[in-house]
């Protein structure tokens, strides 16, 4: 027996409501929350107590050594990021690794061929730390540069909104 849609909307509406985690209406019980990201970077990098937290320490100190306007994110649940007209790169410590993520980064030159992992991806590609690796702050930075460059010149090729010319699907027709 089925009954009117409105008495069964009405009789299960309750059941789907989840209640909400303290975390959730109360910033302040959100530990990360309450800290800006430069502060979630530090503590991250200080709960890390092996080779992952010194490396990812280093490349903190390169990037942000590239451009002073440089500016710290923390993104997707836990991910130091950074940005210049655009996200840079993202960093993750993983088990055996730490991995630096440039967004752009397979149209960014490469001359020290710093890139070790995603090669096959279109936009992507990351270099992956391992323990005993050194960090060469130099081609870093020249990459992190590059990137920022690649961020700003993306942006000029982007029209504001609202500046396409009335005529132009007119001209389109015309030359088409």
């Amino acid at each position: 027996m089925s009954m009117p849609g409105a008495a069964r909307r009405q009789r299960t509406s309750h059941t789907s409501i989840t209640p909400a985690r303290p975390h959730e209406t109360n910033p302040e019980l959100h530990p990360l929350r309450a800290m800006n990201p430069t502060e979630c970077i530090d503590r991250l990098i200080a709960e890390i107590t092996d080779w992952r937290g010194e490396t990812l320490a280093g490349v903190r100190k390169c990037i942000l050594a590239a451009d002073p306007a440089i500016v710290e994110e923390w993104k997707w649940m836990g991910s130091p990021v950074w940005s210049r007209d655009g996200i840079i790169a993202v960093a993750n410590a993983h088990k055996n690794k730490v991995k630096l993520t440039f967004m752009y980064g397979a149209s960014l030159p490469d001359p020290a061929r710093l890139f070790n992992a995603g090669l096959e991806g279109n936009a992507r590609r990351a270099i992956d730390f391992f323990e005993g690796d050194e960090i060469d702050g130099r081609a870093l930075q020249q990459l992190v540069r590059a990137a920022i460059e690649y961020n700003q010149t993306k942006t000029k090729r982007k029209a504001p909104t609202g500046t396409r010319s009335r005529s132009a699907p007119e001209n389109a027709k015309k030359n088409a």
